[in-house]
């Protein structure tokens, strides 16, 4: 295997966890702040408010997102595999 043979597996695997993860954490992310902002809005202090919205989101997003994230998940496992032969010889 050369070194731009590794480097591009290397960068498929940091791309892959990026598009598997970015969606989640955008989700989580905007929830925590909106429900931030309701709650200085609201002069509410309350810890397990947002982590419930923020839960409930990111579940939410994986019924939406959850078929896709893994069809790229099973295509990137397949492509990897393929690629063993190249990687032993």
């Amino acid at each position: 295997m050369t070194t731009e043979g590794a480097l591009s597996l290397l960068m498929g695997m940091l791309t892959a966890g990026v598009r598997m993860g970015a969606p989640l954490l955008g989700v989580s992310l905007v929830a925590g702040l909106l429900v931030g902002l309701a709650q200085t809005v609201a002069q509410v202090n309350e810890v397990s408010v947002s982590f419930v919205v923020k839960i409930l989101a990111v579940l939410a997003t994986l019924a939406v997102v959850g078929p896709a994230l893994l069809g790229y998940a099973v295509q990137y496992t397949r492509t990897c595999l393929l690629a063993v032969e190249h990687v032993v010889h």
